[in-house]
């Protein structure tokens, strides 16, 4: 291990890199039953979901420790699972086997990104704003699942949206469980998520939101992941749609990794594994949409592991087998009632939006298509849509106010492609 991870010259020990793999491990175990959640919704079985999140986080985190020895953790991301659920498929009218056809063709786009130069291309071509607007459209997005999950909002016929039942069960689950995990999360306490959704599933119990009648604590059952696995359906294939949706899908997934990996590189002051890390997120998109779930990010949970001591890909080997675990307690996971969910979306959320900080408000013609992309993703429910508005807007204003050569060419193509997103559908 020594020799292959590079213990020393790193300045780290075995007994280091197991403690922060584990502490990593536990504070994005919660992703298992979130984004499980979020893809039933999709038509994707629970169990069955549970699985390839599982699965996924497995390869992921073993590919990022061989291939990038980074510690990384390549897992499902919030905000791309939404995306999946919401926007392909609820409101794009595409079945989950299509998404899935999706997820896998944004993952070789990823992959012939981040093995090209065209990965430093994209990097420079993004200006700032519009980055950190999708980061913090995506939060709000997350908030406002996580409060319609829970029945704290609701349709209504008057207006979009009004205060759901607040005497309900789940409503009152869900606001003390709100509580308790913002208290366990300034506190710092080590696998806070984890534990914030234990205590809140037993309070639901506790108040009649939840039960544990029909649980079974026998072995998972891979019979509805069967189903799953490998299933992407490439019916629509022949459709232009189905092309453009897939390209604003790897869009949104190659420019949420390249912030993610650049911000990690540098807490572990190491810029030269953004490259093979970025390769290595690559190759686990592609493989998201072989084991059947949406795609994974370097999530920011990475970051409790490295804080914890974690410099080598022994980190990230040591947390994917601590979620091949996982797999032993599905039958427990599966009984986690929503209500015990919708806080930890609200909270990540709530965290996604303080990158609004980040946004010049001085420069109309940068602040405007950020301001515009942080609003309508939550109102369109659907992420692509937000974002395209922003990037089509963004090298129109600089135009427009002769600031054309501050906009990167490939940014101009980057638009072209989303204003086709929007005019070939009314074509075809």
């Amino acid at each position: 291990m020594e020799r292959f991870f590079k213990l020393h010259e790193h300045g780290t020990t075995i007994t280091s890199e197991f403690s922060a793999g584990f502490i990593s491990y536990i504070t994005a175990v919660y992703i298992i039953i979130v984004n499980a959640t979020i893809l039933a919704v999709a038509g994707i079985p629970i169990e069955a979901g549970i699985i390839a999140t599982i699965l996924t986080s497995f390869f992921g985190c073993i590919l990022a420790g061989l291939w990038s020895n980074s510690p990384l953790l390549l897992i499902p991301g919030m905000g791309l699972n939404a995306m999946f659920t919401y926007t392909i498929v609820q409101s794009g009218g595409f079945t989950w086997q299509e998404a899935l056809a999706m997820t896998f063709v944004s993952g070789l786009i990823f992959v012939a990104i981040a093995f090209t130069p065209m990965a430093k291309v994209i990097t420079s071509a993004i200006p700032n704003s519009l980055k950190e607007a999708i980061t913090i459209g995506i939060g709000i997005l997350l908030i406002l699942i996580g409060f319609d999950n829970a029945g704290i909002i609701t349709n209504s016929e008057h207006t979009l949206l009004a205060i759901g039942d607040l005497s309900s069960p789940s409503v009152i689950t869900t606001f003390i469980g709100l509580i308790i995990t913002v208290f366990l999360f300034i506190k710092n306490v080590p696998g806070n998520l984890l534990l914030s959704i234990i205590i809140t599933s037993l309070i639901s119990i506790w108040l009649g939101g939840a039960t544990f009648e029909g649980g079974s604590f026998s072995t998972a059952s891979f019979n509805e992941y069967f189903d799953v696995f490998g299933k992407a359906s490439w019916a629509q294939a022949g459709n232009i749609v189905f092309w453009l949706t897939s390209i604003s899908f790897a869009m949104v997934v190659v420019f949420e990794n390249i912030g993610l990996i650049h911000g990690q590189s540098k807490m572990l002051n190491r810029p030269e594994s953004s490259k093979k890390s970025l390769q290595a997120t690559a190759v686990s998109v592609l493989s998201a949409g072989i084991f059947g779930t949406s795609p994974t990010v370097s999530s920011v949970e990475a970051a409790a592991g490295i804080t914890a001591g974690g410099r080598t890909g022994l980190t990230s080997v040591v947390a994917g087998f601590m979620f091949l675990v996982s797999i032993l307690f599905i039958p427990v996971i599966k009984m986690v009632p929503a209500s015990a969910v919708s806080p930890i979306l609200i909270l990540i959320g709530v965290l996604m939006l303080q990158n609004i900080v980040h946004i010049s408000m001085d420069d109309l013609t940068e602040s405007f298509p950020a301001l515009l992309i942080i609003v309508l993703i939550p109102l369109t429910y659907s992420i692509a849509d937000g974002m395209a508005i922003g990037f089509i807007l963004y090298p129109l204003m600089k135009l427009l106010m002769g600031k054309g050569k501050e906009v990167h060419p490939a940014l101009y193509l980057i638009a072209i492609l989303f204003i086709s997103n929007f005019i070939i559908p009314y074509v075809f």
